[in-house]
């Protein structure tokens, strides 16, 4: 196309060279010259239209790559995004969670068809009815022993500053590290001799002198931790505490302010409170635990006698271990749950709550444990209780705390 057009111009200009030779009597150098010019000039624009039209055609497709390359980047960046979002997931924990599940339904898929079969082999063949399974007897006595101190010389042994603290230890299996310590109250009698906390303990009544002896574990708990944590070796304690303190304004009104100022070793407190007392919360109590638990305290709830709860909500309160009683839950693991002894472990971890088995008393009963996942003891078998180092004490300061609850 473009010799074609070439073609015409320079017949177009042979043409006008005729011309003016002969209709305008050029001379034959002039007619040629005119030629030549007219030409150049055709040649001259025709190269300019094409050239402006190799730079529109050459804009075009830049724009159209800056828009494939816009339209890559954000693609790019979707891409990107979509790849973010799968290292944040924590896929390795979602698949113990599945794997967790899948264990718990088979589990349950494998007692229900024991059931069925138990049911079908007892209509076949009629025999003494049998308890269900997943139900606990009822005891024939629930009423706590009462203290043979009486309340009157417990004020009284309180006052003259002759209640201690000790420590139990709760260990790991299968090192039997210690885990933590347990804050176990004792009364030093006149003879000398010690009394342990179910002594003298009061069952009813008695809120004030609860007060005052939960009030003094806490503030040997703070002063033990803070020394621990200086010390380099940071240490769990559990503390006694009772509706006796949440129940009343100046005890939950000085644990509060207790706890504000010791924010920094919150962590390594924790409450042990009777199951049945937890469960018997008011509305009031539930708010001022949940605070408790605000202040990053943790609760461990004792003598829990069934674990068909809702696990979830007591992690969301703050509770981060049930105690069970270790021969019992062996022997008739169905008096507290419907799962299978070696998934009821795994599924509370899910929540981030830990079974802790006590009154360990011999080297069968840890090997049984063993078995069904729970790593967490205590017991006489253990360890019993036994004084806190006396660098660790918090006598002086012990005293001082008394004289502020009384007043």
């Amino acid at each position: 196309m473009q010799a074609l057009v070439y073609t015409f111009i320079g017949l177009a200009a042979v043409g006008i060279g005729a011309i003016a030779y002969f209709g305008l009597t050029f001379t034959p150098a002039e007619a040629i010259l005119a030629a030549v010019v007219f030409g150049c000039v055709c040649v001259v624009l025709l190269e300019r239209s094409l050239r402006q039209r190799a730079e529109r055609r050459l804009e075009k497709a830049i724009e159209d790559l800056s828009r494939l390359l816009a339209t890559d980047a954000q693609a790019g960046a979707v891409l990107g995004q979509r790849i973010n979002a799968l290292t944040d997931l924590d896929a390795g924990g979602r698949l113990e969670g599945v794997e967790a599940d899948i264990s718990v339904l088979g589990t349950v898929i494998r007692q229900v068809a024991e059931a069925v079969a138990e049911i079908e082999e007892r209509a076949a063949r009629p025999g003494p009815a049998r308890r269900p399974i997943g139900t606990a007897p009822l005891p024939a006595n629930t009423r706590e022993p009462e203290p043979i101190i009486p309340l009157d010389t417990l004020r009284r042994s309180v006052a003259e500053n002759r209640l201690i603290y000790h420590a139990q230890p709760i260990v790991t299996l299968p090192q039997r590290r210690p885990q933590g310590y347990d804050l176990v109250p004792r009364l030093t009698l006149e003879n000398g001799d010690l009394a342990d906390s179910a002594d003298f303990m009061p069952s009813q009544g008695g809120d004030d002198v609860l007060t005052q002896i939960e009030a003094v574990g806490l503030l040997e708990a703070i002063t033990i931790a803070r020394r621990a944590r200086t010390g380099g070796q940071p240490v769990n304690l559990y503390i006694p505490l009772s509706r006796a303190t949440l129940g009343t304004a100046e005890g939950f009104g000085q644990l509060m302010a207790t706890l504000e100022a010791n924010r920094a070793i919150a962590a390594a407190l924790s409450f042990r409170i009777n199951a049945n007392q937890w469960q018997a919360l008011t509305t009031g109590e539930r708010a001022i635990a949940d605070a408790i638990a605000k202040k990053g305290v943790s609760f461990s709830l004792s003598g829990v006698t069934s674990l068909r709860v809702d696990i979830a909500e007591l992690a969301a309160q703050g509770v981060r271990s049930l105690r069970i009683d270790a021969a019992r839950f062996i022997e008739r693991p169905e008096d507290f749950t419907d799962y299978h002894p070696a998934d009821i472990a795994n599924y509370l971890a899910r929540f981030d709550v830990t079974l802790l088995a006590t009154g360990i008393a011999g080297e069968a009963q840890i090997v049984e444990l063993l078995d069904t996942g729970i790593t967490l003891v205590q017991g006489p078998y253990i360890a019993s209780p036994g004084p806190i180092r006396p660098d660790l004490m918090a006598e002086p300061l012990r005293q001082v705390t008394r004289q502020r609850v009384e007043v």
